[in-house]
């Protein structure tokens, strides 16, 4: 896809730093970079591909019931 955007000039200045950094060839990886970054961060972790994995792992395992949420809090605290 390709986009034409008003970036302003701080954040411009950013992504150049950024490219510099990474000794990236343009703009648009800087912007790859930081979005990628910020998914890994940021983003729910039932979206994550490492999250999904860990929770197959432990599906085969018994859970413990609680009949209401204070039960749970006092288990844990």
């Amino acid at each position: 896809m390709k986009a034409l955007l008003d970036i302003p000039k701080e954040v411009n200045q950013t992504l150049n730093i950024i490219k510099a950094q990474y000794n990236l060839n343009n703009k648009v990886e800087a912007i790859t970079l930081v979005v990628d970054k910020f998914k890994e961060e940021h983003m729910e972790p039932e979206l994550r591909p490492e999250f999904v994995e860990r929770i197959k792992k432990t599906e085969h395992l018994k859970g413990i019931p609680f009949k209401s949420v204070d039960e749970l809090r006092k288990r844990y605290k």
